[in-house]
């Protein structure tokens, strides 16, 4: 089966969606299937191609069309950078080799549209994998209003790629609710979790962990925020509650990574005159390990009105890495009610910085909670949502999606 991939990152990018799509791609690979991946030639957010226009990695065809101009220095200079992506991306999936199965991300909006046009003209099956819903994310977050003429054109964009699409991959409960609100019947979707892999992260003994000696965090509860500070997150809870331990000894934070609202969260402690916190940004990818091991509770966080339009995909390397989760949100995501099934973590609501640092005082106390719950969050990955159990369901689903019958090398692992 010949799979194409169309998303505006991909490997060596570590953006989430990046490294989701190299992992499926390498499993696809690995399953006897042929992968070619369309993607930009810039990193994400940086201006200038750096990347070359085509090469071979782990069996995938990497095909680079494009290049950033302006980077994120503007919401008008990323919709030109976008256009830019979509036309080259459009021009070059119509001149290969047809392919089997279409996998359209939502990086930029509506690059399913390249992916309609592909099965309308070509034939091809096409699948929409949900990492986000635009133009509900601007709009939850106040980019965008609810009742612009922009926000109507756009919404009708987005479900007219859903509705066409064969299958709509979303992310957890939250989002099957949401886009099946907008008329996609239950058969067209599918649940798959993004994921981490339990080989790749796996529990790291936090008194010979690297970070912590680099950090000279001693026996405190490290708390840490990794991965991607998009508008969808609350950083201001975060912030309120940073301060509201300030005179805690035992206590200290680290924020790594990048993403739009990094800069006003760090903004926000330095004006506060807070200095309990570390700062640090994206880490190798293999570094993982240690990274988010050297953390005794992770942070993650998603504004009121966004549940069902993203969910963070950080969440399941933290619980790879035996490691509990404090979750500043609604408890009718995904992630909220993983953590209440699983009993790994905390949930606070936006705002309740009173709950999120009694959630903190009671680990500095009993750290043996911190163990159960880890190994609790552990556990549910090994058994059910690492990377071996999701991209088993996703080769399943292209394979059906397809029409194709699973070879013997197809449908192995």
């Amino acid at each position: 089966m010949r799979v194409l991939l169309i998303n505006q990152t991909f490997y060596p990018d570590i953006a989430a969606t990046a490294q989701h799509a190299h992992d499926l791609a390498r499993y696809l690979v690995s399953q006897g299937h042929e992968v070619t991946a369309i993607a930009s030639r810039s990193i994400y957010g940086e201006k200038g191609a750096v990347l070359p226009r085509e090469e071979t990695v782990d069996g995938i065809r990497i095909v680079r069309v494009g290049r950033s101009i302006f980077g994120k220095s503007s919401i008008a200079a990323r919709m030109f950078d976008f256009g830019l992506f979509y036309v080259a991306a459009l021009w070059r999936a119509f001149n290969m080799r047809r392919q089997d199965v279409a996998i359209c991300f939502t990086t930029p909006p509506f690059v399913a549209l390249i992916g309609w046009l592909l099965r309308i003209v070509r034939g091809t099956r096409f699948v929409y994998w949900v990492m986000d819903l635009y133009p509900d994310l601007p709009v939850a977050c106040g980019v965008m209003s609810p009742s612009s003429p922009a926000t109507w054109v756009l919404e009708r964009i987005n479900r007219f790629c859903i509705r066409r699409a064969d299958r709509a991959v979303v992310l957890g409960r939250c989002m099957r609710a949401r886009v099946s609100a907008k008329g996609v019947p239950a058969e067209r979707l599918a649940m798959i979790n993004v994921w981490a892999d339990p080989e790749e992260v796996r529990p790291v003994d936090r008194a010979s962990n690297s970070y912590r000696r680099e950090w000279g965090i001693g026996e405190r509860l490290l708390v840490m925020y990794s991965g991607n500070f998009g508008i969808g997150h609350d950083v201001a809870t975060i912030a309120q509650g940073v301060e509201a331990l300030r005179e805690d000894p035992n206590v200290v934070f680290a924020f790594v990574g990048g993403g739009k609202r990094k800069d006003e969260l760090i903004g926000l402690l330095r004006s506060r005159g807070l200095t309990n916190f570390i700062e640090a940004p994206y880490q190798p990818r293999e570094r993982i390990n240690e990274l988010l091991g050297a953390a005794d509770i992770h942070l993650a966080s998603l504004l009121e009105g966004t549940t069902g339009i993203m969910v963070p995909s950080k969440f399941y390397g933290v619980l790879a890495a035996a490691r509990p989760i404090l979750f500043i949100g609604e408890r009718t995501g995904e992630v909220a009610r993983t953590i209440e099934e699983e009993r790994c973590g905390f949930i606070v609501a936006p705002g309740d910085v009173d709950g999120f640092a009694r959630a903190l005082r009671r680990l500095v106390t009993d750290r043996d909670l911190a163990a159960e719950m880890g190994a609790r969050a552990r556990r549910y990955i090994v058994d059910h949502a690492g990377a071996p159990h999701a991209m088993r369901r996703w080769n399943e689903l292209l394979i059906e999606v397809a029409g194709t019958r699973a070879r013997t090398a197809a449908a192995g692992g």
